[in-house]
């Protein structure tokens, strides 16, 4: 028997809204399926189990808002007796003044099941129970959950006029999200000891390298420079351990995998930092596939537990526009991010001549406690020589 329990999706997390569950009692699941819905400070957030078996019972009932550590389910391996869950839910952390209160309630099973929807459609829990108190036919509505399930939010969108505007709603989930940021932001400038190095590349070779990969290929598979970055820091992180890892109570554990977290401004205002697991492995077309679709869905706010927990260093970049360079600060508990500025032309020195060749400004931040700025200057120079033979990344 295993108990399933409330995640913790960052550094600042304390606590969750369960808000979708996508299973029942009785239902197979297997490492990775997406099981439920939680709401945090950055969005609705989809939940993987990471065991296999039977879901047993489920704990939590929808709306509470539960500690990290607090019981949501019990899933029974093929053929173990069912236990109950003998630890009681931890208690939430006092709120601080950048997190506003939330009630937490105690774990209690779940209410009486829905009515059954009619044959043939596939609706949440939630999504049930919410159309029966509206009085929503589910046949009239149009599932935007996984396989085309109805869920919750589909239902919400048929509530009176009276309730709150998606505007409102909108501005009230930025200013959320935004006390969570400067939670976590101020932690890490208050507990790590940032350094930082910066080194401009020369992207004469992965531009032109870029142009002829590019030129028969549609519009919509195309390969962006963000993603001959993302590579080539992957692939040095690789190397370069003392930047890939985590910094615990037990100091600094490097990680054997590179999971590249990829900073993502939201529509409206926001960011989120998800990861883009095993990064150095993938094929650039790969990568370029996952940016997208990792964008997609976090602005649609449909990311995974494991994007939100999982990276291991990040990366962020102001794209095609912006200023030359920029400073980022490191996202707890990793050690290191790498910023890139706007590609553009800028004055390089080549066989002794100053000419306007395109280029990209790197800053490494790293933690001090880990890497000092030799280690920093090699891993930024790494990252140099993977783009100058672009073909190889």
């Amino acid at each position: 028997m295993a108990v399933f329990k409330m995640p913790s999706l960052g550094a600042d997390m304390e606590a969750g809204k369960l808000v979708e569950w996508l299973v029942k009692p009785g239902d197979t699941v297997k490492h990775g399926d997406i099981v439920a819905v939680v709401e945090t400070q950055k969005g609705a957030i989809e939940i993987e189990v990471f065991e296999d078996g039977v879901i047993e019972k489920l704990v939590a009932e929808l709306g509470q808002s539960l500690p990290v550590g607090a019981p949501l389910a019990i899933i029974q391996a093929p053929g173990e007796a069912l236990a109950e869950p003998t630890e009681e839910a931890p208690p939430v952390a006092p709120q601080t003044a950048t997190e506003p209160a939330s009630p937490v309630a105690e774990a209690a099973p779940p209410s009486a099941p829905p009515p059954a929807t009619p044959s043939g459609i596939a609706a949440s829990p939630a999504a049930k129970a919410r159309a029966a108190e509206l009085g929503v036919a589910l046949e009239s509505l149009t599932g935007s959950g996984p396989g085309g399930a109805i869920v919750l939010a589909d239902v919400e969108t048929t509530k009176p006029a009276a309730t709150p505007s998606p505007a409102e709603d909108r501005g009230a989930y930025i200013a959320e999200m935004r006390k969570a940021i400067a939670a976590a932001m101020a932690r890490s400038k208050r507990e790590i000891p940032h350094y930082y190095v910066t080194h401009t590349v020369d992207l004469g070779a992965a531009s032109d390298w870029l142009s002829a990969a590019n030129a028969d290929r549609p519009p919509e598979e195309r390969i962006l420079m963000g993603a001959l970055l993302m590579k080539a820091v992957a692939l040095a992180a690789r190397e370069e351990k003392a930047v890939n890892g985590h910094f615990g109570e037990d100091g600094f554990t490097p990680s054997p995998a590179v999971h590249l977290g990829l900073a993502i401004a939201l529509r409206g205002g926001g960011l989120v930092a998800p990861a883009i697991l095993d990064a150095d492995k993938k094929s650039l077309q790969d990568l370029m596939e996952a940016m997208r679709d990792l964008t997609m869905r976090a602005r649609a706010g449909r990311l995974k537990s494991s994007e939100m927990s999982m990276a291991t260093l990040t990366f962020s970049a102001l794209g095609e526009s912006g200023v030359e360079a920029m400073a980022g600060i490191i996202v707890p508990p990793q050690v290191a991010i790498v910023t890139a500025g706007a590609p553009g032309p800028q004055a390089l020195v080549r066989d002794g001549k100053v000419v306007a060749a395109q280029a990209v400004t790197l800053t490494l931040a790293a933690d001090h406690r880990v890497s000092d700025g030799r280690l920093g200057s090699k891993f930024l120079t790494a990252i140099d020589a993977k783009l100058q033979t672009p073909e190889e990344l």
